[in-house]
């Protein structure tokens, strides 16, 4: 063999092509591994989660006499009932959220800013609504904000308003009742996201000559945004299928999406029916949350790309 050609194996193969097999069948080897670790979530997902959405899909697809047909869907854009109650169970999700939002940051910056003893106690008085039943949450809600509640004794009493006010058995209690349950699910991702924000990085930034006010929207705002979307997205979902509080607090007059697969499916035995709102529901949500992520992450892009 020249000097200048290429070493070869017993096989006649180059050096350069047995190294490259040999990190493919290490590839190979270590795909097969995490494939055999991951196998037993994955069962449980596809059994917890992909099955269930697979056969409420094939159940929507059967109408009362259990012939295969597109009626259940038909009814959603047939019937104004259909369209008006989709419509206010993304009202109330889209007002709940953004309430939550609205009192959960400032909480959640509070808490960051406190040191870990006294955050921690703070802390314990936003998990201890968790300790309580929603049920009982809701009918103490009842309980203050009815015609004859404390709020509407106290604000007579004190010469604020001289009739009661309507919080409750409306859209307004759905939307108080279902905000304090909703608040400690954005507050805790929240606050954890915070937490890891650098200090080093507010300190350079006010060295560098930015105001208090600019150095919180330049720099803190976009860092907490990881920790505000994940608590968004669990508040909305979650309110989208919200059923005690709405049912209670609305008195008959706030039907959520919940409410009317429970009336298909209970009330008139229409398990197509109910399906078909679940898998109409799970669609829209899916879209939504896709739309979210691409919006999150255009204006991740947009940051970087003006930095």
């Amino acid at each position: 063999m020249s000097i200048g050609s290429a070493s070869l194996d017993f096989a006649g193969k180059p050096d350069g092509v047995l190294n490259a097999d040999a990190l493919r069948a290490d590839a190979r080897r270590q795909a097969l591994g995490l494939l055999a670790l991951l196998s037993p979530g994955l069962f449980l997902v596809f059994a917890v989660i992909i099955v269930p959405i697979g056969w409420l899909f094939w159940l929507s697809l059967f109408d009362e006499t259990g012939q295969l047909s597109l009626a259940n869907y038909a009814r959603f854009f047939e019937q104004a009932s259909y369209i008006k109650t989709f419509a206010t169970t993304f009202k109330v999700a889209f007002v709940v959220t953004g309430a939550c939002v609205l009192f959960g940051y400032p909480l959640a910056y509070m808490l960051s800013q406190l040191p870990r003893r006294a955050a921690s106690i703070c802390l314990i008085f936003v998990i201890l609504p968790f300790w309580t039943s929603v049920l009982v949450r809701t009918y103490a809600w009842l309980v203050i904000l009815q015609r004859k509640g404390l709020i509407n004794n106290w604000l007579i009493d004190l010469g604020v308003i001289g009739q009661p006010l309507p919080l409750a058995n409306n859209f307004a209690g759905v939307v108080i009742g279902m905000t304090h349950i909703m608040l400690p699910f954005l507050v805790l991702p929240l606050y954890a996201s915070m937490k890891t924000i650098d200090v080093d990085c507010l300190r350079a930034g006010m060295n560098l000559g930015a105001s208090p006010a600019a150095t919180f929207r330049q720099i803190f705002f976009p860092l907490s945004l990881p920790g505000l979307a994940s608590g968004v997205v669990i508040v909305f979902v979650l309110c989208l299928g919200f059923f005690v509080t709405p049912a209670l607090m609305g008195g008959g007059k706030v039907i959520m999406w919940a409410m009317r697969m429970e009336q298909a499916t209970s009330l008139y035995s229409n398990w197509g029916a109910g399906a078909a709102l679940g898998v109409v529901l799970l669609a829209v949500t899916l879209a939504l949350l896709g739309l979210f992520q691409w919006l999150l992450g255009a204006r991740a892009t947009g940051v970087w790309s003006r930095r």
